[in-house]
């Protein structure tokens, strides 16, 4: 058997999808796009045209589903079928509203997404209680849900059977980045305040590794003054650069330098990479032409060129800020970004996903950071599940030796609290889903938070003054649609998981959970009376709130879920949840 697909097995892939057909029926109906019928037993009814789904579910506060995998059962015409999900996706899609001319793209996107759950149920060996001691890099390459809510999570459109072995997150592998010089007079290097150039260069490659960038270039007769460095992924140069911009590596613009020493490994977020080889080092955000869960991965020159400005007023508001620093609360600075604009493409009249192609971020490590006793792991690991189903929060409740109760307040002292304070005292959201976190444990304990990816999932909701460099993250909304960064970001993108999971796990049921997020949520405004008006505007336990749904998006338009340049009115809205933290 081939090696690259010893994971596409009859066995494996009928486990694969039943996994996915129960994903897809939770979070569709969380979406209300579809409506499941009770049919006793705690049992429940699909009926799509002659297709007929039943299955086994729980249901949690904020219609949260929890279905059976094994359970589910699929009849056309009254006779049994095999349960798959993309002809689950073929059952549903008038009820589901995907335009005909990109409904083929998204049953792609569904099994890309299968193949790499099969690959990691054939692969993946490490177990909840493994991972309780893992490394970070060990825990983030063993995830295996990708995003919580969307179905189509795993897409990535463009990668081959040998690129999703180099290059997908879950492999672990050590990946070297490529690097190229572009031109200065076409290229632009944003840097954070007090860092120049050759300090930037110097920390993120070594002396040595930048004195082999400026061999190669005058081994060319080149003169490296007239330079900028800027890495790439090595898909991105083979697949999109060496061919997509051919003129300019042909006129000497892009000159492809090759590798530097030193490994990285991708992270969840698939175009970022850690490097494992020099921790201290920043993590490296490159460009990545591939289709992936609503967008092409690419990076924006002009969107980036403010990126390190307004990392360094995000990073000194928070810095400043006395209960945040209480709380331990800290950001990864993104402190530089460069991106080249010499080419066709941006000299035409319309944008294109073609300018997004060659550009790159550097992120602060979090490594450090950290103190005697204390390790680090993604927060997206709290809602992770290994191949038998233990959840990896159990373990860690178990290992900590607190009651769940006790383990969780701190937890959302340390996760939700910050979040609260930011938004009542700052105007300010983030985008706090569970791979823009790293959890800082000590003794098996979240005691604080790390934010990241700062520039593109920030914003100020208010008219609050900012510099003129910062302007660019204002998003003037309404208290009710400013909420949903507490309400729809945290509760129902992360936290009605995380409360399900835990009673599933017979820890912690469903009403002592949401009440510790009330009082989390409580106590920091008896604490802060003197942020009473806007706890009052913002009213974070009202008794309910808009249903901002992220599924519906992505079925919209799986080529861009929204335009980032006005998040809030690409928003698609399924009623009001009611509000399980609510006041009593």
């Amino acid at each position: 058997m081939d090696p690259l697909t010893d994971h596409l097995t009859p066995a494996t892939m009928a486990r694969a999808h039943r996994a996915l057909v129960a994903k897809a029926v939770a979070e569709y109906a969380h979406e209300r796009l579809l409506a499941p019928q009770p049919d006793g037993d705690g049992r429940w009814r699909l009926d799509l045209g002659p297709a007929t789904y039943a299955f086994a579910a729980r249901r949690h506060p904020l219609e949260h589903w929890v279905v059976d995998p094994t359970s589910i059962r699929r009849t056309v015409d009254g006779t049994e079928r095999p349960v798959d999900a993309q002809d689950f996706v073929v059952d549903a899609h008038t009820l589901l509203g995907i335009p005909d001319h990109l409904l083929a793209l998204y049953v792609e996107e569904v099994a890309s997404t299968l193949a790499s759950a099969a690959w990691k149920l054939t692969h993946h060996r490490l177990s909840s209680a493994d991972l309780v001691h893992a490394s970070h890099q060990e825990v983030e390459a063993a995830m295996t849900e990708g995003h919580p809510g969307f179905v189509a999570c795993n897409g990535r459109i463009g990668f081959g059977v040998d690129d999703f072995a180099r290059y997908a997150p879950e492999t672990g592998a050590d990946v070297r980045l490529h690097w190229l010089a572009v031109r200065r007079d076409e290229a632009r290097l944003s840097l954070a305040a007090g860092l120049t150039e050759e300090e930037h260069y110097r920390a993120e490659l070594g002396d040595d590794g930048l004195a082999a960038l400026e061999k190669r270039l005058r081994d060319l007769g080149l003169d490296p003054a007239d330079h900028l460095y800027l890495p790439v992924h090595p898909w991105q140069w083979t697949n999109r650069i060496a061919i997509t911009f051919a003129p300019d590596v042909a006129r000497g613009a892009l000159v492809h330098l090759g590798e530097v020493e030193g490994a990285h490994r991708a992270q969840q977020s698939i175009r970022t990479f850690f490097p494992v080889d020099h921790p201290e080092r920043s993590y490296v955000k490159v460009a990545l032409a591939i289709q992936n869960m609503g967008f092409v991965r690419g990076l924006s020159p002009a969107y980036m060129e403010a990126t390190p400005a307004i990392n360094d007023w995000v990073a000194a508001l928070v810095d400043d800020d006395e209960e945040l620093c209480s709380l331990g609360f800290t950001v990864l600075r993104e402190h530089a970004a460069i991106g080249w604009t010499g080419d066709a493409y941006h000299r035409l009249p319309v944008a294109s996903a073609h300018r997004k192609m060659v550009a790159a971020l550097w992120r602060e490590s979090p490594v450090p950071r950290l103190a005697e006793g204390e390790r680090l792991a993604t927060m997206a690991a709290l809602l992770h599940r290994d191949a038998d189903g233990v959840p990896y929060v159990a373990e860690l409740v178990a290992a900590s030796g607190l009651p769940a109760d006790a383990w969780v307040a701190t937890y959302l002292r340390a996760y939700l609290r910050p979040l609260v304070h930011c938004l009542l005292a700052h105007d300010l959201a983030f985008m706090p889903h569970g791979e823009n976190l790293v959890m800082v444990l000590r003794d098996h304990v979240p005691v604080r938070m790390v934010m990241k990816d700062i520039g593109e999932e920030v914003a100020v909701v208010s008219d609050r003054p900012l510099p003129a460099a910062v302007e660019r993250i204002r998003s003037v909304v309404g208290p009710d649609l400013a909420a949903l960064a507490i309400h729809t970001d945290v509760m129902d993108g992360f936290l009605r998981h995380l409360g399900a999971i835990l009673s599933g796990a017979g820890l912690l049921a469903d009403h002592a959970f949401w009440a510790l997020v009330r009082d989390c949520i409580a106590g920091h405004a008896a604490d802060h009376p003197g942020l009473a008006g806007a706890a009052a505007t913002y009213d974070l336990l009202r008794p309910a709130f808009a249903h901002s749904c992220l599924n519906r998006l992505q079925l919209r338009n799986t080529l861009q879920m929204v335009d980032l340049a006005d998040q809030a009115d690409s928003l698609v809205f399924a009623g009001t949840l009611a509000n399980p933290a609510a006041r009593p």
